[in-house]
């Protein structure tokens, strides 16, 4: 029976603030200075960087309910994201590796335990908070790291072999199901992988990857793999604030039918144009979080990973309702300045009417 050996790890998101004041927040946790991150292990690393790496925090082991103990660390990310890693080795076969991806994902015991340690490491550098949100956004992703499968004759596979001989297996652990998927789900969701060398394989899901490195070599991966969900929840909150500016924008411009009502247009106007600004500002900074300057092996990992975890579907809702803002912006300073030209036009014809009487008068 082959042996798998490595570790399983779930990112839990929540999007929290607008932002983090990193300054405080590494005095808060006497954090070390930023180095340039992720270390990655291909040729040019250069040319993939956070611009501003997040902060790290260790936290104490959490142990659960079935006595298992996993390692926690959080990370917080500048543009008001924390994420907290939960990562638990194992050694197992196949079999029990999809009884343990199932029941990691589908249990929800990991979840609960994540939000508690969350909130009550966030009590602790609340002053580094910059405009908190009322209600956070939250995801979750798992990420199986294999770092070993060997076969009963003791050799390592390829990433091609992994793929070839157990892609079934593979697709029960991303999907997190006990079952076996139909040949076609199983072919949708082996489409999405990547390999650079012989021996490592990426297989990105929309809930879970699996990587086939050394731990040096999965570590970056699992870091785009992390900033992929951080943009997805992002994008979530400024969708949802966008929803609500363009039903408030429709309800000022119901409110305005009327001539006169529509002279106070310009302010509903002015504000719908701050936030529109506010929002464009902010998903360039999400957007400028990590830099690819050159087309290459770290590039097409993320973008696969944003595909495949909903980032760009989000992404183009955000630039579509943005686009719509810019529109409304443009019709309700339209309709203020029919508005005002058509008041001054009045007023005129009142002032040569004023001016006019007396002369009738005089004859």
């Amino acid at each position: 029976m082959p042996s798998c050996r490595g570790s399983l790890r779930a990112l839990l998101l929540y999007d929290i603030a607008e932002e983090f004041d990193f300054d405080e927040l590494r005095r808060l946790l006497h954090a070390e200075p930023p180095t340039r991150s992720p270390g990655f292990k291909l040729p040019g690393p250069g040319y993939v960087r956070f611009e501003r790496p997040p902060v790290l925090e260790e936290l104490e082991p959490i142990r659960f309910s079935a006595g298992e103990c996993a390692n926690a660390r959080l990370r917080y990310f500048d543009y008001g994201v924390v994420s907290l890693e939960i990562e638990m080795r194992f050694e197992s076969d196949w079999p029990g590796l999809i009884a343990l991806s199932n029941r990691w994902i589908e249990a929800g015991e990991v979840e609960q335990r994540g939000l508690k340690t969350v909130r009550e490491s966030l009590g602790r550098v609340e002053s580094a908070l910059r405009k908190p949100y009322a209600e956070w956004l939250d995801e979750a992703y798992y990420v199986v790291h294999l770092r070993e499968v060997r076969e009963e004759t003791d050799a390592p596979l390829t990433g091609a072999q992994l793929l070839a001989q157990y892609g079934r297996e593979i697709s029960q652990v991303i999907r997190g199901e006990i079952q076996v998927l139909s040949e076609s789900e199983q072919r949708e969701v082996l489409a999405a992988s990547l390999s650079y060398y012989p021996t490592d394989l990426l297989v990105v899901g929309w809930l879970a990857a699996m990587v086939y490195d050394t731990p040096e070599g999965a570590a970056p991966i699992i870091q785009l793999l992390e900033y992929a969900n951080t943009q997805l929840l992002e994008y979530r909150r400024y969708d949802e604030i966008l929803s609500d500016l363009l039903k408030d924008a429709y309800a000022a411009l119901e409110r305005r039918a009327g001539l006169f009502a529509r002279w106070h247009l310009a302010r509903d106007a002015e504000h719908l144009n701050h936030l529109r600004l506010d929002i464009t500002e902010l998903t360039e900074r999400a957007d400028n979080a990590i830099k690819f300057l050159s087309d290459m092996f770290y590039a097409r990992a993320y973008r696969l990973a944003a595909v495949k975890v909903g980032a760009g579907d989000y992404r183009s809702l955000v630039d579509q309702k943005l686009r719509i803002a810019g529109e409304l912006y443009e019709f309700m300073v339209n309709e203020f300045r029919e508005a005002r030209g058509f008041i001054l036009e009045l007023l005129v014809i009142v002032i040569l009417i004023i001016e006019i009487i007396p002369i009738f008068r005089g004859k």
